[in-house]
């Protein structure tokens, strides 16, 4: 413990943790690019250097990708990484609606709270929360996801059908592929390409940013109205936190817990966070259109899942998502295996990880504080100067995340296809979560079902998945079932 505080404390620890963060807001913030990609760029430069100060320096990085990505959510409605995929649905709306200040302002709060909560579980319940999540079944897996998908229909606007609709066809694109069941291609109709199916990220950069720069275009003669955060002070006070208080620990601690189940992720816990909020509010209503509690929730939530997420990986082995992967490589790459050994044999490595994310929350958030009136004079550049050099970010972040113009095309392909659902008013973000619990839901469900020679008993017999799927029924039927609690008697 007093090796990783000297180590943490170091001027070179210090700056690694100051100039990753910033990295890490930086990219997170352009569309296009990500976190996880700059992350995969850097690992083979740290080769042959400390491990503690490495992994120091790739977490902040993650930290601050992750924040970074609601700045573009909020001021262009193109998320800077999966993660704040739901924070477009009211960020923008409040940023739109004069109050972008306001909007920045509750995202790095939300941000700071639930990494900070994710960083206490992070640090006192590890190793046992890990074993916890290593009893979950193949079936409760699937019936978690399942209950996601369920929320799909609550968080993409007042038609639950045109969101649930949204939602199946992204699981229908997240199908073509190797099948994780038999391993054989299917629906890749000849197309070797094809064989990885559609890759999350430019799936993702078409759907959001793609398609905001074809809608863009197409009124570049109309002069559009720039977002200028103004004298609006960015630090909030303790009113607000006050006012905001329940949501920020519900959706932390939301965010955490479904961190810790390994190949979740920040999306099932922004959307997870979100309905859960929106199903709690007074005004439910209100959800999409720039509400503070939504922003709240879906930032505190999907900084909630880093602590999380690092908890498995740290203490079992297994990554909980893409960037944690990238960290597994990381550390095997120093010679030390993620487990239980490495809290017995590199303890100081361990906590020296630990520590890192919470000195990065706090420079996160001072960064964010302090360059976001630059970041936001990026809305302020005429369109045609600034549309191009967007889309030449898009293009580069497609085509190197494995080297392939085919990905390119994808992006463009899904562009298109953002742009057409929008006008036909079928949201986006549904069909994007969809899309990436599709895969993780059909596996779930192949190997349980493998493990069961092919019943589906467990489903039900499992108290976890019974559970969850028991709320995956209520979720979808509560619509239509409320009106028969709250039909008012007729007078006699």
């Amino acid at each position: 413990m007093e090796l990783a505080i000297q180590n943490l404390f170091s001027l070179e620890s210090l700056l690694a943790i100051l100039i990753g963060t910033a990295l890490g807001v930086f990219v997170g913030s352009v569309p296009g690019l990500t976190g996880t990609m700059l992350i995969a760029l850097i690992v083979p430069l740290t080769y042959g250097q400390d491990p503690g100060l490495a992994m120091t320096f790739l977490v902040s990085i993650y930290v601050g990708a992750v924040s970074g990505g609601m700045i573009t959510a909020t001021l262009l409605r193109m998320p800077g990484t999966p993660a704040s995929i739901v924070t477009t649905l009211d960020g923008f709306p409040m940023a739109r609606n004069g109050q972008p200040g306001r909007a920045l302002g509750l995202g790095v709060m939300a941000s700071f709270v639930g990494g900070l909560v994710s960083w206490i579980f992070l640090a006192t319940l590890a190793y046992p929360i890990s074993i916890l999540a290593t009893k979950l079944s193949y079936f409760a897996y699937f019936s978690l996801v399942l209950m996601a998908l369920a929320l799909i229909s609550s968080i993409g606007g007042k038609s639950r059908l045109r969101s649930l609709f949204s939602g199946f066809l992204g699981i229908l694109l997240s199908m073509p592929g190797l099948s994780p069941a038999t391993g054989q291609p299917r629906l890749t109709f000849g197309f070797t390409s094809m064989n990885d199916g559609f890759a999350a990220l430019p799936v993702l950069i078409g759907l959001f940013a793609v398609s905001q720069i074809l809608r863009e275009v197409i009124h570049l003669s109309r002069k559009a109205k720039p977002i200028d955060i103004g004298g609006d002070s960015l630090v909030l006070g303790f009113s607000d936190l006050k006012r905001h208080w329940i949501n920020l620990l519900r959706s932390s601690v939301i965010g955490t817990w479904i961190g810790i189940l390994p190949g979740i992720g920040a999306n099932i816990g922004s959307v997870t966070a979100y309905s859960v909020s929106k199903g709690l509010s007074k005004e439910p209503e209100k959800f999409g259109t720039g509400h503070e509690a939504g922003i709240v929730s879906s930032e505190a939530a999907n900084n909630g899942t880093i602590g999380g997420a690092l908890i498995p990986l740290l203490a079992i082995g297994i990554p909980g998502s893409i960037v944690e992967v990238v960290l597994l490589g990381a550390l095997i790459q120093f010679g030390l295996q993620p487990g239980p050994k490495l809290f017995s044999n590199n303890q100081d490595v361990v906590y020296t990880i630990v520590g890192a994310v919470f000195l990065a929350n706090i420079a996160m958030a001072a960064i964010m504080l302090l360059s976001m009136r630059q970041l936001a004079k990026l809305t302020r550049v005429p369109r045609p100067y600034l549309l191009p050099v967007i889309l030449f970010f898009c293009v580069i972040g497609s085509f190197a995340l494995a080297g392939r113009t085919f990905d390119v095309w994808v992006m463009l392909a899904f562009g298109l296809l953002g742009f057409f659902l929008e006008k036909i008013k079928i949201p986006l973000a549904p069909l994007m979560i969809g899309f990436v619990l599709g895969p993780i839901g059909e596996k779930a469900l192949s190997q349980g079902l493998q493990a069961s020679n092919g019943s589906f008993a467990p489903l039900f017999t499992d108290v976890i998945a019974l559970l969850f799927f028991l709320v995956s029924l209520t979720t979808l039927a509560f619509p239509w079932i409320k009106p028969l609690f709250t039909r008012s008697k007729p007078q006699e």
